[in-house]
């Protein structure tokens, strides 16, 4: 897509200073193993944003993961969804304050970027709303929005919608209008079983998703494919009826051994997971490792993963973005 900063709107409306709002949004992991760039789950890992429109310019104040890296001017994600929303219903602001709270790893698989799109455009959503233009995004809205900046929607839909996702793209199906890109992102939520839970795996590297998609090859065997495919078809029944189907319904061959020589450690420990019986992938394009299932990992499994430079956490399936707006 095109992106659009803060000096390129010229708007039908300016927002009043003043308003706010409030998001909060969970991390998600994408893939889920053989579900490559279709399947993806919210896990209960949350940024917060605090929003108000100001009289001109934009500040960004960050705590927490990034901290120390992502820009504190328009060019920050965050604002620049907020940017992209106020857009989509011919207005902007005349000024922006962000207060960003992260809890999501950068760069560790667990959709950082895909979570800053969505609080960005829940929250331009909020300010909307406050100012009377217009009802909220609705969750196709939401999703086939934060889906621009990824480019598929795996990640954003889980974020937008919660729980685990089922995602797909129809090429040439948005044309006209003020949209910078010709494809429809569509995604459809599924009620996790309440027995699921998820463990990651967090490392000190980290990865660019660019860099590991690069390393896929451009066909592979029709027996991997069909391996996927029946495998991703399990998935579904995994998450939502039968997580004893877990770890057969996670296992890939189309893009996780192919990444391999660009996280050593991270392939080690999703096997040495899987043959103690627990149901690991990388997490998205890693180099986290995330294990769903029944159950609780094992204190030696845990120790393992310590040994290899990873940080264990229990997350919760987690619910979509939430978004007030008002006195926030």
């Amino acid at each position: 897509m095109t992106e659009q900063t803060f000096r390129d709107i010229e708007p039908g409306l300016v927002l009043p200073v003043g308003l706010s709002a409030r998001v909060r949004v969970p991390a998600s992991s994408a893939n889920l193993g053989p579900g490559f760039d279709c399947l993806g789950i919210a896990l209960g890992i949350y940024d917060e944003l605090i929003v108000e429109t100001t009289a001109g310019g934009v500040e960004v104040e960050v705590t927490g993961e990034g901290a120390e890296d992502v820009p504190r001017d328009e060019t920050h994600l965050v604002a620049r969804a907020i940017v992209r929303g106020l857009a989509t219903a011919g207005a902007a602001a005349p000024g922006l304050k962000l207060r960003c709270i992260n809890a999501i790893p950068h760069s560790r698989g667990l959709g950082s970027s895909a979570a800053a799109a969505v609080s960005g455009l829940a929250a331009a959503s909020g300010l909307l709303v406050e100012a009377g233009v217009r009802g909220p995004f609705d969750d196709a809205e939401l999703v086939q929005l934060s889906s621009e900046f990824e480019g598929h929607p795996d990640n954003a839909a889980a974020s937008v919608l919660g729980s685990a996702v089922v995602t797909w793209t129809e090429s040439g199906a948005v044309n006209g209008g003020d949209r910078d890109t010709a494809d429809r992102y569509s995604a459809r939520r599924l009620v996790v079983h309440p027995d699921i839970t998820a463990t990651v795996f967090v490392p000190d590297t980290e990865s660019s998703t660019s860099f590991t998609r690069g390393l896929l090859p451009d066909e592979v065997p029709r027996s991997d494919a069909v391996f996927n495919v029946s495998r991703a078809a399990l998935a579904v029944v995994a998450l939502t009826a039968d997580p004893a189907a877990l770890c057969a319904a996670t296992e890939d061959r189309l893009h996780q051994d192919y990444r391999a020589e660009a996280m050593v450690p991270t392939l080690e420990l999703v096997r040495a997971l899987r043959a103690r019986g627990y149901a690991a992938t990388v997490s998205g394009a890693g180099p986290t490792v995330l294990v769903l299932g029944a159950g609780q990992v094992s204190a030696e499994a845990r120790e393992l993963a310590v040994g290899l430079g990873f940080v264990p956490a229990t997350a919760a399936i987690a619910g979509g973005v939430e978004v007030t707006h008002g006195r926030v």
